[in-house]
């Protein structure tokens, strides 16, 4: 099988279920930016951040697949073997915030993203996950969708903030506080 088709040379591609739309759709720009999240997740793993934390970011790869499909297939489309986000996989989330958070001292101010090398690259994967968030909030305007990958990248977003503090943590790499003027 070649890695090119040239189905999408004219700016179109094609969504699970086979309707065509353009590249530019906010369901293509949606399901886009997860796949970059993804690909930064995988930048931090290349920087081997700590095991415990690798293992969390191998795990929320995995479930980025789900979703990048989930919002690759319209909610009208005829099939049975999609899987999709599920609350499940947001109170995974939300254990391993309240587990890493647990082990952090409290916030008394704003951070520098900042710190090691793999805390650094967390902070830019935490934004492309919110700017994710935003892309999937913009198709939920046009198009139904279920509200759970919503959810799920608002929690991710959080599980990764806490995971950049973490690995700065165990790098022993203190973190810069916000001076405003």
């Amino acid at each position: 099988m070649k890695i090119y088709t040239k189905t999408g040379d004219n700016g179109e591609t094609s969504l699970y279920g086979g309707k065509r739309v353009p590249k530019h759709s906010h369901r293509i720009e949606a399901y886009g930016t997860v796949d970059e999240l993804n690909a930064q997740l995988g930048v931090v793993r290349a920087l081997q951040p700590p095991q415990e934390i690798d293992a969390v970011l191998n795990s929320i790869q995995n479930q980025l697949f789900v979703l990048g499909a989930d919002l690759a297939t319209p909610a009208d489309a005829q099939t049975k073997n999609i899987q999709r986000i599920n609350r499940n996989d947001i109170q995974s989330l939300e254990q391993s915030i309240d587990h890493f958070d647990g082990q952090l001292e409290p916030l008394q101010s704003f951070i520098l993203p900042g710190g090691s090398q793999a805390g650094a690259q967390l902070h830019v994967a935490r934004t492309v996950c919110r700017r994710a968030e935003r892309r999937v909030n913009l198709l939920s305007q046009d198009e139904a969708i279920d509200s759970l990958p919503l959810i799920y990248l608002n929690r991710l977003a959080d599980l990764l903030f806490v995971l950049a503090r973490y690995t700065n943590k165990l790098e022993k790499k203190p973190e810069k506080i916000w001076k405003s003027k």
